[in-house]
């Protein structure tokens, strides 16, 4: 795994979450797809987060991807729950992201 795939991951991991919490948020039952939308946030937040440490090359990036990773999984543990297409959508690049960073991490 080098830095530029792991990047692409995280990317394409950030769009799939802003994608999820704003399909999230149009949804009938907003109050159900609470925690789908509060992890959404946090993760494209940490995966836009984890590609700039890798971009720049920070001392810290080992512990950010593994950071990242966690959060990925939470998140796409959590999408996964939901049979809307976009949290399956999401579900499955958090969860490649997630191996991804675990692999840069380690």
């Amino acid at each position: 795994m080098t830095y530029e795939e792991c990047i692409q991951e995280c990317l394409n991991c950030m769009e799939q979450c802003n994608r999820c919490f704003n399909d999230c948020l149009n949804e009938d039952n907003v109050k159900m797809m609470a925690d789908c939308i509060r992890l959404d946030r946090e993760c494209a937040d940490i995966c836009a987060f984890a590609a700039k440490a890798m971009q720049s090359n920070s001392p810290f990036a080992k512990q950010i991807c593994g950071l990242c990773a966690d959060i990925c999984q939470a998140c796409g543990d959590e999408c996964a729950k939901h049979d809307e297409k976009h949290c399956q959508d999401c579900a499955e690049a958090c969860h490649r992201c997630a191996k991804a960073c675990r692999e840069m991490a380690s």
